[in-house]
C-alpha cells in the first residue's frame, strides 16, 4: 500500500506508465491524469480503492469523484479516480473509448470500482485490469459495467472481456463472468421511468444493507436474467414517472438491482463482486444509494464488521450532477478540477 503525497504519487504513476513528469508538468493542472484523495482516519486507513470512470451517458466522471471523497474523508480509504481522457488535450472526454490513464494503480489496489461502458482499451492499459482480476481481487460494478468493454477486433487478446464474447469460459465477457450479468435490455422505459428499490427480505440483515431504507433514482430498471450463484440484496420496481413521488408501474415485475457474488476468471483466483444496475450521477442524489455503495466497499475489502449502522454520506464538496444523456458531459474539465484543497 503506497503512502505517498499526491504530487509524489503522480510522478510515480507517470513513471510506471513509461513517461516522466517534469517540474513544469507537476505545476500544470492540465498535465494531471487522475485525482487521488488521501484517507487519514477511519476504518479504511491502509486500503487503496481505484475507481474507474468512463461511460458516455450516465456521468460516471461526476459520480466517482464524489464517492471517492466520501470514502477517503469519512471512512479513511485512499482513493484514486481514473477518467477517459482525450489523449491530446488531457481533457475528460467520456466519448473517448480507448484511453484511461493510470490503470497501473491497480497493481497495489485493494478494490476496483468500475463504471465504464463499451471501452476498447489498448493492451498496455487493459493488462492491469486483467492481472487484477486474475488475482481474484474485489470488484464493484455500477450500471453500465455489465457491458464495460467492447472489442470489435475478435483477434484482440482481450476480446474475451467483450460484453458479447462467445469465447468458451468467457461467454458474455466481463459482465457475466465477473459481475453475473451482461447487457440485456431496458426493463423500465428509459427516460420516462425511474427505479424504486425494495429490500429482499431474505437478506435484510446483510451488512451491505445497514442503514438502507429508501432508494429512488431517475434511471430505469435494467433487465437482469437468472442469478443462480448470487445473493440478491435489492429488487427494483419501475416508477411511472421521473420523480421520487411517481407511482409504481404495477404492470411490470421487479428485477434484481443489487447483488453480491463470488467470481473467478478461467485460471484465476476467486474474488468478491458487488453489482448494482443503478449508478448514474443523478441517482446518487439518493443518500441511501451513496450509503449502499460505501457499505459495499467495506464488504468487498473484507471490512464488513466495521460497517457503521448509519454511515455519514453528506457530501464533502458541492455536488450538482448532470442529468444523464449522450454527449451531455461538461466540456473543458480536467482531473485536477476534482482535487480537494486538503490533498
Amino acid at each position: 500500500m503506497f503512502s505517498f503525497p499526491l504530487a509524489v504519487l503522480c510522478v510515480v504513476l507517470s513513471c510506471c506508465a513509461g513517461g516522466t513528469t517534469s517540474q513544469t508538468e507537476q505545476q500544470n493542472p492540465q498535465s494531471e491524469q487522475w485525482v487521488t484523495y488521501v484517507g487519514e482516519t477511519g476504518p479504511g486507513v491502509g486500503k487503496h480503492i481505484v475507481l474507474v470512470s468512463g461511460d458516455e451517458e450516465y456521468r460516471s466522471e461526476e459520480a466517482l469523484p464524489m464517492l471517492a471523497q466520501l470514502l477517503a474523508k469519512r471512512m479513511g480509504f485512499t482513493c484514486t479516480v481514473l477518467f477517459s481522457l482525450d489523449p491530446q488535450s488531457g481533457e475528460i472526454n467520456p466519448n473517448e473509448q480507448s484511453n484511461i490513464p493510470g490503470l497501473q494503480a491497480l497493481e497495489d489496489a485493494d478494490l476496483m470500482v468500475i463504471s465504464t461502458r463499451f471501452r476498447a482499451l489498448p493492451s498496455e492499459q487493459m493488462r492491469y485490469i486483467d492481472e487484477y482480476l486474475m488475482a481474484g481481487k474485489p470488484v464493484i460494478g455500477l450500471r453500465t459495467a455489465t457491458h464495460a468493454f467492447h472489442f470489435k477486433d475478435a483477434e484482440n487478446q482481450y476480446a474475451k472481456y467483450d460484453f458479447q464474447s462467445d469465447i468458451p469460459g468467457w461467454e458474455n465477457g466481463f459482465g457475466k463472468v465477473v459481475l453475473g450479468e451482461t447487457w440485456v435490455s431496458h426493463h423500465g422505459a428509459h427516460g420516462s421511468e425511474g427505479t424504486r428499490a425494495v429490500i429482499n427480505e431474505a437478506q435484510a440483515t446483510h451488512p451491505v444493507l445497514n442503514g438502507i431504507a429508501d432508494i429512488w433514482g431517475p434511471t430505469d430498471v435494467y433487465t437482469v436474467g437468472a442469478l443462480p450463484d448470487a445473493t440478491v440484496l435489492l429488487l427494483g420496481q419501475s416508477t411511472s414517472g421521473m420523480d421520487a413521488d411517481a407511482p409504481i408501474n404495477t404492470e411490470k415485475g421487479t428485477m434484481p438491482i443489487a447483488w453480491t457474488r463470488t467470481y473467478q476468471l478461467p485460471g484465476g483466483k476467486p474474488g468478491r463482486a458487488f453489482t448494482t444496475t443503478m449508478g448514474a450521477s443523478v441517482d446518487f442524489e439518493s443518500a441511501d444509494l451513496r450509503r449502499l455503495l460505501i457499505n459495499a466497499c467495506f464488504w468487498a475489502t473484507g471490512l464488513e464488521d466495521a460497517i457503521p449502522q448509519q454511515v455519514d454520506v453528506s457530501f464533502i464538496s458541492t455536488y450538482t450532477p448532470t442529468m444523464f444523456g449522450f454527449d451531455e458531459f461538461k466540456r473543458g474539465q480536467f482531473p485536477a478540477d476534482f482535487r480537494l484543497a486538503t490533498d
